[in-house]
């Protein structure tokens, strides 16, 4: 079923910004937004606070630096970097809302998108059937491989992917999704929560560098989770127990810088 991200579509769209000037050190204000038509979105904790780093904005996360973020890169360019990731850009919406996840996505193309930045810049399309067999062991069907690997299939630059890498990962060291890296004794964890207006929609996508998993959680029939529901009340303890048992003895990994960063 296709749902609206929230925030968990920010760092698709942050990835956008790197490459239109803006850095991780760069400082956007978080004051009140009108637009023209009088959309005036806000913050979920509905207050404001200082100008903020993208770094900071994103681990807390402010919903007026992402309006910002967007209006910088602009609406169409974003849009158009959206589809690098695998997503399908008519299904997002032509405007600064945007910038706060109300377009549609499906929780296998935001696995697909988290794993071109955890891969360093290559979309990989998911797999969902890998063999199948009859009852004497004759394959039937093989999937193919996965097409190689070149600066020509590469969709985002290797050093946007490791930048935002490293933002995604102070998400889980000091930010919204910090319980990850406590209760995981881990530091090589990268993603970030989502949640919807009213809590209709709870994510939490990320990955290790080996793995990438998306928790969502909502109804059937889109309504509200609960008035203090959010992403990482409901779908990140999710992510957590999933890999907790899927990490079990995989060591620690890190993401070498790619050349040319400084």
């Amino acid at each position: 079923a296709y749902r609206q991200p929230g925030s968990a579509i920010k760092p698709l769209l942050y990835s956008a910004a790197l490459e239109r000037g803006v850095m991780p050190g760069s400082v956007i204000d978080d004051a009140p937004y009108t637009a023209a038509n009088g959309w005036s979105p806000a913050n979920s904790a509905a207050q404001f606070m200082r100008p903020l780093t993208l770094r900071d904005a994103l681990a807390r996360p402010r919903n007026l630096v992402s309006v910002r973020v967007v209006q910088h890169t602009g609406v169409a360019a974003s849009r158009d970097w959206l589809q690098r990731f695998g997503l399908d850009a008519a299904r997002q919406p032509d405007s600064l809302t945007m910038a706060l996840g109300s377009g549609s996505v499906t929780p296998l193309q935001m696995a697909e998108a988290y794993g071109v930045i955890a891969n360093g810049g290559w979309l990989l399309p998911p797999v969902v059937i890998e063999r199948i067999t009859d009852a004497q062991g004759k394959v039937l069907f093989e999937a193919p491989d996965a097409p190689a690997k070149s600066e020509a299939t590469r969709v985002i630059p290797a050093r946007n992917a490791y930048l935002m890498s490293s933002l995604l990962n102070d998400v889980t060291r000091s930010g919204t999704a910090a319980s990850a890296s406590t209760l995981l004794k881990r530091t090589d964890l990268y993603g970030k929560t989502g949640t919807t207006n009213d809590a209709v929609d709870a994510w939490f996508a990320g990955f290790q560098p080996s793995l990438v998993a998306v928790a969502w959680m909502g109804y059937g029939e889109p309504r509200s989770l609960g008035e203090r529901e959010s992403g990482a009340v409901l779908a990140l303890p999710i992510w957590i127990d999933f890999m907790g048992a899927a990490l079990k003895g995989v060591p620690p990994a890190t993401l070498p810088p790619p050349e040319g960063l400084m």
